[in-house]
Order: structure tokens, then sequence, then C-alpha cells
């Protein structure tokens, strides 16, 4: 009798450890979020606005060089928004596991993928900086040639990033339809998410193949999407009742 109580009584502190884990990792996945916007607003937007100019090489390299360490900054900021996305996928992945692992493992796999995809833009980013250092392997190449070629580097940047919000687009669909369905987050942030999904990835195929029907308003509830949910888990987390009923199912 004494065995079967202890039992009972190490299967309910097993119980508590594991909801304070969850709601630890809902918390974490909160600020995860945070930085990652702020990271990513700062060097997708805030330094590339600042610094090229789409259609004038000689005027983008001038920038680049007179702000130098702003440029530096965004390629940093960069770095921290991809170390918060990776740590964010492994902890969205456990967060909703309970609905369904297959489609949460779908959904970590392209997120894994979008965010290498855009490594590899971010490359394409900071090759302006050694193009433009003046280095002596460079000589044979002009002034006005390494200018074109140092704004070249920067539209593949825009070009592969553009690339990525396929990736990321599905996995947010696939996220938002597990927030949906969980019944421990709100249907509301799952709803949302899925919509940012769609935009991303409507905007992406219309960039490839009808350009002229590409806009920025179907970007727009991706940022909404973030911001809601990064509010929702740094305030709330999870419900752990009904996390816990999903678990043991």
């Amino acid at each position: 009798m004494q065995r079967e109580e202890a039992s009972v009584s190490d299967c309910q502190r097993m119980a508590e450890t594991r909801s304070a884990s969850i709601q630890t990792y809902a918390r974490i996945a909160g600020v995860l979020f945070l930085l990652s916007i702020v990271a990513g607003g700062f060097g997708e937007f805030y330094v590339p606005d600042k610094l090229i100019v789409s259609s004038d090489a000689a005027a983008t390299a001038k920038n680049v060089i007179a702000h130098e360490s702003l440029f530096r900054m965004g390629f940093a900021a960069y770095l921290v928004e991809a170390t918060c996305d990776i740590a964010l996928t492994l902890i969205l992945y456990l967060l909703l596991r309970p609905v369904g692992k297959n489609l949460a493992s779908l959904a970590v796999f392209f997120r894994l993928v979008s965010t290498s995809v855009f490594g590899v833009a971010e490359l394409f980013y900071f090759a302006a900086l050694p193009i433009l250092g003046g280095s002596d392997y460079l000589k044979t190449f002009s002034p006005e040639q390494l200018n074109t070629l140092a704004l070249l580097s920067l539209k593949l940047y825009g070009y592969c990033g553009e690339i990525f919000m396929v990736f990321y687009g599905v996995a947010s669909i696939l996220f938002g339809y597990l927030m949906f369905r969980s019944g421990y987050l709100p249907k509301i942030l799952g709803a949302l998410l899925v919509l940012g999904g769609f935009g991303f990835v409507t905007n992406n195929f219309a960039l490839v193949l009808a350009p002229a029907y590409a806009s920025s308003g179907f970007l727009l509830p991706m940022p909404i999407a973030a911001l809601s949910l990064t509010l929702w888990l740094l305030v709330r987390g999870v419900n752990i009742a009904k996390w816990e009923e999903r678990a043991t199912k």
C-alpha cells in the first residue's frame, strides 16, 4: 500500500515538474519571439533601408563604407535572430507535439530550411563589405565595377531573402494549424499564424510568377501574429491543464 502511495506521489511530482517545464518553455518562447522581432526589424529592415539605394551603386557603396559599423551591426542582429529562431523552433515543437507529432516535425524541418536559406542570403549581404574593402586582389576591378558588384550582392541578398518566405510560410501554416487545434492556446493566435504563413507563400509566388501583383500587404498578418503570440506567451503562457490532457492521450 505504501509503495502504491509512493508511486502515485512520484507520478504527481513528475507531472508537476513537467507542467512547470512546459510553462517555462512558453515564457522562453515569448522572450525568443521578442528578441527575434527586435533583431530582425533592425537587421532586415532598418539597416538596409538606411544604407542601400536600390538604383545607385555609387551611393550604396558610399553609405556602406561610411557606416561600416552600422552595416556590421545589421549582420550581427541577423545572427541573434537566427540563433533565437533555431531555439524557438525546438520549443514550438515541444509545445505543440501533443497535438500532432508528425505535423510538428514537418514544421520543424520547414522552419530550419527557411533559416538555412536566409543564412545564405545574409552571406550575400555581408559579401558587399569585402568587395568594397579595397583588398589588393580586387585591384583588377575599377571602383565603378566594385560598386556594381557590391550592389549586385546586396540585391541577391534581397532575392534569396524572398525565397526563404515560402519555407517559413509553410512552417507557420503548420504550427498555426496545430495551435488552432491545441485547446491550450487561443484559436485566434493559430488562425493569425496560418494567415501570416499564407501571406508569405502567396507573396513569394507572386514575386516569382507575377511581380506586378506582389504586395507588402500580403506580409502584414505575419508581424501581427508574431506580436500577438509574443505577448500571449509572455503574459499567459499555455493552459497547463489542457496541455496535460493532450499530452496524456
